[in-house]
């Protein structure tokens, strides 16, 4: 590996482990704010730094900056019956997948770094030179007078193996060929973490947490690499980074696997043991669970691998159905809008800009699974744990078994069709991308109109005792700080 190899690996590395702290941080404030938005609260507000006088509250994002403070501060406690070593080691194991697992995740397409920007020279006759060493030459290799250097930012074909350019860079951290089952091997070792630190506490309530946590994970990892055989069996790959082109090629995931995407979604959610499914920890029924004994860092690396698996799943499933770096019309050349064989626009584009447009894409698309998955969290009630276990043996794997069978079948029916059928999934898949684009600007029209339009408050009377109460006058309130 040369010196360049190395240094654009360290930036990517930088790139995706600091995305990925950075947003489970702020995670942790979202799930208060947002949950205090639907229950109708104020939410996080006590946490004040002072600047010249002035409060600043900064809408509760100082609570996340306090809980990361007063972590390094709290007492690591650890129970006297515990085994030590295992008791230390079990957040770490819970903790170093998530970050190990970003590795094979591509956030963009193949860069072409010669083709980023280039140096030209305009003749007098308007035709270009070559420009090396300061100077401008001719196809003679003759030196010309008076021509001026110009920056280009050019684009690059849509088609063809980019990695024909020298020294390519692919942005993912390692592109490996196993892809997706590097992604299965590390997946489940987030069960080891959860199981032993429920067994080492010494805790009846971890242990029981633990088992179910070891329980729960195991059924749900089975439903979750079920949904995805599917996706490999219509994409034809099991690196990441070929499914994202597929779909950029024909159509999101979301259209090819609705019913992989569903189960892999739910799967996902319970394997991050997040609202609905977070029976492990469930604090009315286990305290803590597996974590009881937990405190200080020890704790917050727990805390923190929740927010951190639900970004690392968000990303797993914008790449494999959400068309990762992927926006519809937008490819390696430009804008190209075509359904079918005819073509209705295209454009050039710099490569620089598309290399732009396309990461800020994948963390776009990130971001607001990150935010779904929050508003499944404080919008859904708890199963019960006979209900959890049924909803993935009787529900979610039957389904996916089914998809199998589904996609198999329509594979090899598209295979035998003739090419006036072949051509009409053509024109089905671009009009999906249409699709998609309609759906983005339906969603920014609905946040722009949801944001300028005035807040209405009504008070609800819930219950009989409330109703007596607005009977005799109503109930003293005490000035609440806002």
């Amino acid at each position: 590996m040369t010196w360049v190899e190395t240094f654009w690996t360290l930036v990517k590395i930088v790139l995706m482990v600091g995305f990925l702290f950075n947003v489970g941080a702020v995670l942790t404030w979202v799930d208060r704010r947002q949950s205090a938005m639907i229950q109708d609260r104020i939410g996080p507000n006590r946490a004040v730094m002072k600047v010249f006088g002035i409060e600043l509250r900064l809408g509760g994002l100082l609570h996340t900056a306090a809980d990361g403070v007063k972590f390094f501060f709290k007492e690591d406690f650890m129970p006297p019956n515990a085994d030590r070593l295992l008791f230390s080691l079990a957040p770490m194991l819970a903790m170093m997948p998530v970050l190990a697992l970003l590795a094979v995740i591509p956030f963009g397409d193949i860069v072409d770094p010669t083709a980023l920007w280039r140096t030209i020279c305009i003749g007098p006759t308007g035709h270009a030179l070559t420009f090396d060493g300061g100077q401008c030459f001719d196809a003679a290799h003759s030196v010309i007078k008076g021509a001026a250097p110009t920056l280009i930012f050019p684009a690059v074909p849509r088609f063809g193996s980019p990695l024909a350019s020298t020294n390519p860079i692919e942005l993912l951290v390692a592109p490996l060929d196993i892809g997706i089952l590097y992604v299965f091997a590390l997946a489940g070792q987030g069960i080891i973490g959860a199981a032993i630190a429920g067994w080492s506490s010494d805790n009846k309530f971890s242990l029981m947490g633990g088992l179910r946590a070891a329980s729960q994970m195991v059924s749900y990892e089975v439903t979750m690499g079920l949904s995805l055989v599917g996706a490999m069996m219509l994409y034809g790959t099991v690196r990441l980074d070929d499914m994202v082109r597929w779909q950029g090629d024909n159509a999101w995931g979301i259209f090819a696997q609705p019913v992989a995407f569903v189960v892999f979604f739910a799967a996902s959610v319970a394997e991050n043991k997040r609202i609905p499914f977070d029976l492990p920890e469930a604090e009315s029924e286990l305290v803590s669970g597996y974590f009881t004994e937990y405190s200080g860092m020890k704790f917050g690396m727990f805390y923190f691998a929740e927010y951190m698996e639900v970004v690392s799943s968000s990303m797993l499933l914008v790449t494999i159905f959400l068309g990762g770096w992927q926006l519809p019309w937008l490819h390696r050349d430009g804008i190209t809008i075509a359904f079918g064989t005819s073509t209705v626009f295209h454009m050039l584009m710099p490569h620089i800009w598309v290399t732009i447009f396309q990461v800020a894409t994948f963390f776009g698309k990130v971001l607001f699974v990150c935010f779904l998955q929050a508003f499944v969290r404080w919008s859904l009630p708890r199963f019960r744990y006979d209900q959890l276990m049924k909803i993935g043996w009787r529900v979610l794997l039957p389904a996916s078994l089914a998809n199998i069978f589904a996609t198999g079948t329509l594979v090899l029916a598209f295979d035998r069709a003739g090419v006036m059928a072949q051509g009409g999934m053509r024109v089905a898949a671009d009009v999906t991308q249409a699709l998609v684009v309609l759906g983005m600007v339906a969603l920014v029209v609905v946040g722009i109109v949801g944001m300028a339009k005035p807040m209405k408050r009504a008070r609800w009377i819930v219950g009989s005792s409330a109703k007596f109460a607005m009977a005799r006058g109503g109930t003293k309130q005490a000035p609440m700080q806002a």
